[in-house]
């Protein structure tokens, strides 16, 4: 593994949560849902039906804005983090491209019309206590509409790097910020 990742995967918000959900019952069989070793893991199985239950990450998308030497974060209007500061990005819907996620999500957190440039980096988000994400950041530019918080966000607007709020919400906006800083302002 990247001695730059090991922060991301370890502690004790790395492992998953020790309830599965909840889950207790089986969705096909409606059986009692075991928890031993399938798979060279720990899961939840049914040993009737042969469902396995996966828990697995739920993807997210979202964009990295910068105009002149400033990036665009909102302050979040909702738990977990309210009153934080993130990157616009959200959950994506059952039907969606990790590109309209992004879209949608920099509408409804910003009022504004985006146009994607390109893909910036994948993240590993494990401190949000709802769930682990797979964070998909693009690169794009502000097209159109006006700048308002909306959404779930009490605020939204352009910071310098060297004058960020020191609560950013996630570990996975935090490297974001620093990578981008590590890979367009410093190079």
């Amino acid at each position: 593994m990247d001695d730059d990742l090991k922060h991301l995967i370890s502690g004790r918000e790395a492992s998953q949560r020790s309830d599965h959900n909840g889950y207790k019952y089986c969705p096909r069989c409606r059986g009692v849902l075991v928890i031993s070793a399938v798979e060279e893991k720990v899961r939840p199985h049914c040993p009737a039906c042969g469902f396995i239950y996966y828990q697995n990450p739920t993807p997210a998308a979202g964009a990295v804005i910068v105009r002149d030497k400033t990036i665009l974060l909102v302050q979040r209007s909702i738990d977990p983090r309210k009153g934080d500061w993130c990157l616009p990005a959200g959950f994506m819907e059952w039907d969606e491209h990790p590109r309209q996620t992004a879209v949608r999500e920099l509408k409804e957190e910003t009022g504004l019309e985006i146009k994607i440039t390109g893909i910036f980096e994948i993240f590993f988000g494990m401190d949000d206590p709802r769930t682990h994400a797979v964070l998909i950041l693009y690169l794009a530019d502000a097209v159109g509409g006006i700048l308002q918080a909306g959404d779930d966000a009490l605020d939204a607007r352009y910071f310098r790097f060297g004058e960020l709020p020191d609560n950013i919400a996630f570990q996975a906006h935090r490297d974001a910020l620093a990578l981008y800083r590590r890979r367009y302002l410093e190079a």
